[in-house]
């Protein structure tokens, strides 16, 4: 018959008692630090709940993940969704890098329209200006295109060849509009810099070179214009966005997150969509994390690789992600004070 554990412990104190001791005061530390450990846990993520809804109190609201709310027609799937916006009707645009790459919906996710399939190589950047035409970056072919709201093409920038020159682009990725209808574009990939230009697609100026230092960029990924003329600039591989003014002249550095994607909501909030830590992010004025939403995986209000984000007229927000090849919606709830 095999002896019970105690009976053993109790006949190897006879020969071995110092050790026996010390074995039994490490099994009286184990059961305390098994009773404490489920406690500490407990209070860290009470701690850290208490927290995330003391700044949405502050706030005055979430924002809650939906489910799937897209009604595509049938033979209709998503890619890789690398952008979204929203239009002045509330109408959703989704650029992916598949079949009819630029698809728009209603703000009730019925299918609407599509088209881009004869010029869009690789989707990546789309934007809505204020006249509601859609702009869009092709990193497949190094141009920038700009639609009415229906996809009639009115503008092409670019020369389909990538290169440096003021009417070439280099795998560009993200455009911003000024409070003069500047049109600013990540010229991101291959070039490193930011370019100016006039809605009719004149070229007005350039900043930025490959570096780490101040005006110097290691892929400017995203890029967007605040409330007050800045120009936010998504450094993505230096994980740090970079503050301009309208011409190009530095105004600060905002460090310690992957900007893949930038959107500023009504009130005038930042918002980042952080691919690598799998979040949405929300910023205060001087840079600094103050609220983030999800984390990595497949779930409703998990990412895989949220891009670029945006919000509509009511305060609700949409993730389009490259690894999930969907579009989410946030709707924005009010939370008591």
């Amino acid at each position: 018959m095999i002896a019970r554990f105690p009976d053993v412990i109790s006949r190897g104190e006879h020969l071995f008692p110092g050790r026996i001791r010390v074995f039994r005061r490490q099994c009286a530390a184990l059961v305390v630090c098994r009773m404490i450990f489920p406690i500490v846990i407990g209070l860290q993520l009470s701690t850290s709940i208490n927290a995330a809804d003391k700044v949405s109190r502050e706030l005055g609201f979430t924002l809650q993940a939906q489910k799937q709310f897209l009604r595509l027609p049938p033979g209709f799937g998503l890619a890789a969704c690398s952008a979204v916006a929203v239009n002045k009707k509330g109408e959703i645009y989704l650029f992916h890098r598949g079949p009819r790459p630029i698809l728009c919906f209603d703000s009730d996710g019925k299918f609407l329209r599509a088209w881009g399939d004869e010029l869009i190589k690789t989707a990546h950047g789309l934007r809505v200006d204020r006249d509601d035409n859609v702009w869009v970056t092709d990193v497949g072919s190094s141009r920038v295109y700009k639609f009415d709201s229906n996809g009639k093409p009115l503008l092409s920038l670019g020369t389909g060849v990538a290169g440096t020159g003021n009417d070439q682009f280099d795998e560009p990725t993200d455009i911003a509009f000024g409070p003069k209808d500047e049109v600013y574009i990540s010229d991101g990939y291959g070039n490193s810099r930011v370019m100016k230009f006039n809605q009719e697609g004149t070229y007005i100026s350039s900043w930025g070179t490959p570096g780490v230092e101040k005006g110097q960029f290691h892929l400017p990924h995203s890029i967007i214009v605040d409330g007050d003329g800045r120009v936010l600039v998504g450094d993505r591989e230096n994980n740090r966005i970079q503050v301009f003014d309208g011409d190009g002249k530095w105004q600060a550095t905002w460090k310690g997150f992957a900007p893949y994607g930038m959107a500023i909501d009504g009130d005038g909030r930042l918002f980042v969509a952080d691919s690598r830590a799998g979040q949405v992010l929300l910023l205060d004025d001087h840079g600094k994390v103050k609220k983030r939403w999800g984390r990595q995986g497949e779930g409703v209000g998990q990412f895989q690789s949220p891009h670029m984000l945006a919000f509509d007229a009511d305060g609700n927000l949409f993730v389009a992600e490259v690894d999930g090849k969907r579009l989410q919606k946030f709707t924005r709830k009010l939370t008591k004070p």
